[in-house]
């Protein structure tokens, strides 16, 4: 039987990836009840291949006893596009199907930070202008208040 593929979604962290994986689901049955690959082999190795504009690399092979896991790849750079794979087998079953690659971009923490003080920095900038705009009309050296002939008013 071809193990695969599992099930890979992922999400961003500052200069890493968060990897969650569900297992494949067996086709195998006891008593009517579907069996879960951790029922049957008790233990599975998953790969991960990670895609980047570096090429690709294989990460060291991990072993698992649960359905549903994460992991966390670390030391990436931020604010670039990973991609990554994940493919499950059996010290008993080598065959696999790896998972379609699925894509996310690093998040920066600086660049979170900058995003935050640009905006506060606008509003300062636009709220110091309204103020100096008030003063300089209210002292009348915009717009003077013209005095109209009195059939005017």
């Amino acid at each position: 039987a071809i193990l695969g593929p599992p099930e890979v979604n992922i999400t961003s962290c500052p200069n890493c990836i968060n990897v969650t994986i569900k297992l494949p689901t067996s086709h195998f049955r006891d008593k009517g009840k579907l069996l879960s690959l951790i029922n049957i082999y008790g233990e599975l190795d998953y790969n991960i291949t990670l895609k980047s504009l570096d090429g690709e690399r294989k990460r060291p092979r991990q072993k698992t006893t649960e359905e549903l896991f994460s992991t966390v790849i670390g030391d990436l750079y931020s604010g670039r596009n990973y991609c990554v794979s994940v493919e499950v087998t059996a010290s008993l079953n080598r065959h696999s199907t790896p998972s379609p690659w699925k894509c996310v971009t690093t998040d920066s923490e600086a660049q979170q930070g900058y995003h935050e003080v640009a905006v506060a920095g606008a509003i300062c900038v636009s709220l110091i202008i309204a103020a100096v705009l008030k003063c300089v009309h209210a002292a009348g050296f915009i717009l003077p208040k013209i005095s109209f002939p009195q059939t005017l008013v």
